[in-house]
């Protein structure tokens, strides 16, 4: 059987309700609403640990976060693993290309890719004076270099004002053509044009955008600027005194005080999403033009969520649907698989995705992936069987979370205050009333509180000990377990 072409198709911070065939009221991405409708969608798709390292590194390696072992962020970290989709892909056969952000250690490991066009956006860590010289962005960051080829050697990615976490935004004051949205079009074309026509490809488009800055050209702020836009999601079980608090940091995780920069602040990043659907629509338009559409599988997805004010929170790594749901859509050429379109209620994770994809791609799955392979059901044959999925993030202060999550229900529990929440999701997507005391749940609650206590039993922060969870415990980071 002929390998099939792969493009993975890869956003950071994109909202799993942030498109436009999902009924969101505000959003416009015609192109991705395209290709889910003639693939299939899985709508119950999530990042177990949804920060952009520990969410890659699932990508990658197929592996929960316990065995890969990035349970929180923190750069730095060598990526020393046993296997990773690049590579697998690259010893079988592929011509394997990655344009965009990485977010990897050290920043240029090519992790199994010949070729890697590299832009992480702005990562302070890479832009400390203590670090290596080849490893400072300055030296190591292909979009940098083309920017300053064509602006002059002041420009910067920093140039448009707005800081990469931040809720401040500005539109882009460079040419539109110039912004690293369409630089990672421009490349993934170019290598589409010259690559090794005997062999098939993989290659990994991979935006910055729509995390923050929120820099969009202006045309697409025009599109959401002055528009009444959708309230974020306010729960019953918030804390309104954090925002107080913290609210006129630029980059409150609690989020903003200010309503009018709320609203800019939403507008940026619904603009900056359909900023990469209009690009994204150029590079399929490419492919198709290249004759090579129905011979390619085509994936897109995102690392994680934003927050995006959601019960007063910002940005991601909290459990809630804006951080932990994600898009996944499939779309499967037809000279590889005849595929029915399908929205799909599969509860399906990132280490989902190495799996699949070496499935299609007649390669053995190494034997310690703990993803599951959703071709099966791509063409219209078995589900897989996953009822739960475990997911948490370590953070600073009080924030660390753990939650059990299914189709229909989540059980949140924050492990350094012992703070329990449960949100039936069916009833309430939105997750705004906090239903942890409420008699008709009580047996669902233990069955999942249960189910978390047996997933960390073994784990060395000691929050389990297999009959309760234990409170107070230090988190970590990263496990001592991650190249077991």
């Amino acid at each position: 059987m002929k390998q099939p072409n792969i493009l993975l198709l890869m956003c950071d911070q994109f909202r799993g309700d942030t498109l436009s065939y999902k009924h969101h009221p505000d959003i416009q991405t015609p192109y991705l609403d395209t290709l889910a409708k003639e693939g299939v969608s899985f709508d119950h798709a999530y990042s177990a640990c949804p920060s952009c390292i520990p969410a890659r590194a699932a990508l990658f390696t197929g592996k929960s976060q316990k065995k890969h072992g990035r349970v929180g962020y923190e750069d730095g970290i060598n990526w020393d693993y046993d296997h990773m989709l690049p590579q697998e892909l690259s010893d079988h056969g592929y011509q394997t290309k990655c344009v965009g952000k990485m977010h990897v250690h050290p920043v240029r490991k090519s992790c199994g890719f010949q070729s890697i066009s590299l832009h992480d956006g702005y990562i302070a860590y890479y832009r400390n004076n203590k670090i290596p010289h080849y490893q400072h962005q300055e030296v190591s960051d292909d979009y940098l270099y083309y920017l300053k080829n064509n602006v002059g050697q002041h420009a910067d990615v920093t140039a448009t004002g707005p800081e990469c976490n931040s809720w401040v935004t500005h539109p882009w004051i460079y040419e539109e053509r110039l912004h690293p949205t369409n630089w990672a079009v421009d490349e993934s074309i170019r290598f589409l044009q010259t690559r090794d026509r005997e062999k098939p490809f993989f290659l990994m488009t991979s935006f910055v955008r729509p995390h923050q800055p929120f820099d969009a050209p202006q045309t697409y702020f025009d599109i959401y600027k002055n528009k009444q836009l959708r309230s974020p999601a306010k729960g019953d079980w918030i804390d309104d005194k954090r925002t107080e608090q913290f609210g006129y940091s630029k980059d409150s995780i609690f989020g903003s005080n200010n309503e009018a920069m709320k609203h800019d602040a939403m507008a940026g990043y619904y603009a900056s999403i359909t900023h990469v659907d209009h690009q994204i629509g150029r590079l399929l338009t490419s492919l198709q033009e290249d004759g090579s559409y129905e011979d390619t599988i085509i994936v897109f997805l995102s690392d994680h969520g934003e927050l995006l004010f959601d019960h007063d929170l910002y940005r991601k790594v909290l459990p809630y649907e804006g951080s932990s749901h994600i898009p996944l859509i499939f779309s499967v050429g037809k000279n590889i698989e005849s595929i029915r379109p399908l929205q799909s209620n599969t509860l399906v994770e990132l280490r989902d995705i190495l799996p699949t994809l070496l499935e299609f791609a007649g390669i053995d799955i190494p034997n310690d992936v703990d993803g599951l392979s959703l071709v099966s059901e791509l063409k219209g044959q078995s589900k897989i069987n996953r009822s739960y999925l475990h997911g948490e993030h370590s953070f600073h202060s009080d924030l660390s979370t753990h939650f059990i999550v299914t189709n229909e229900d989540k059980f949140i529990w924050y492990s350094q205050t012992g703070e329990e929440q449960y949100f039936n999701l069916t009833n309430d997507p939105r997750e705004e009333h906090n239903a942890i005391h409420d008699t008709a749940y009580q047996n669902r609650i233990d069955y999942l509180r249960n189910t978390l206590i047996n997933e960390l039993k073994d784990r060395e922060e000691g929050y389990s000990d297999g009959q309760q969870l234990i409170v107070g415990r230090t988190p970590i980071n990263t496990l001592n377990i991650r190249n077991d």
